[in-house]
């Protein structure tokens, strides 16, 4: 059976390589994107459709209600306190807008859903940023999922819209010393978006489990 996938976070490093995974998979009979503007180009293909939302929960619903039937929902949002302006937006981005996609994901028979969290996630964090993503894998396994698959990447290495300079020059170090990252120290190696695309599209192909994490390493 030809299956649907829903992709959220499609212009962002994990969501661009995402698209084209899908897209060449030819498993994906229909790739849907969630966008907040549409995405130039790639109307021309078959199999991609574009819904433009600003992530108001009756009107994303109204979209999807249609489509999320034993879809695979990809969730790659995620933004930057600096791009976001404050905590309250960044938490917005990075966690209610997951959560509302995950409640439709339950309410509409999804068959699965695999989000991008980050390594260190944890509710009790003293780092801000890692306490939403933790506080987002406790809320979205609590939904009741048939299948939630959580991947927790290292710093990602790919080509950004804009330019942060701290990530970059990190992103260098790292890819300079990752020889030495060895043996408990390999989920810190830096790692591509298109590996973490790839891996979340392998995974998608897996027999189902109720909670999957896959840190780093295994992706």
């Amino acid at each position: 059976m030809k299956k649907t996938a829903i992709i959220a976070g499609a212009s962002g490093l994990v969501g661009r390589e995402l698209i084209s995974v899908l897209i060449a998979d030819p498993g994906y009979e229909k790739i849907i994107v969630l966008v907040r503007t549409r995405i130039e180009g790639r109307d021309s293909e078959s199999k991609f459709h574009q819904i433009v939302t600003d992530w108001n929960p009756e009107q994303l619903e109204q979209a999807l209600r249609g489509e999320l039937k034993q879809a695979d929902v990809f969730c790659a949002l995620g933004t930057t306190i600096k791009k976001a302006g404050t905590q309250e937006q960044f938490r917005e981005v990075d966690y209610e807008y997951p959560l509302i996609l995950g409640n439709l994901a339950k309410k509409y028979g999804a068959r699965q859903f695999l989000v991008v969290s980050a390594m260190g996630a944890k509710r009790d964090s003293k780092f801000f940023y890692s306490r939403v993503k933790g506080d987002l894998e406790h809320g979205l396994s609590k939904l009741g999922l048939r299948t939630l698959r959580i991947f927790r990447p290292s710093l990602l290495l790919g080509d950004r819209e804009e330019f942060r300079f701290g990530e970059k020059a990190g992103a260098v170090a790292a890819k300079a010393f990752s020889f030495l990252m060895a043996g408990g120290l390999r989920k810190y190696r830096p790692i591509s978006a298109q590996r973490v695309a790839a891996g979340m599209a392998e995974a998608a192909k897996q027999k189902p489990e109720s909670i999957r994490i896959y840190e780093s390493h295994q992706i």
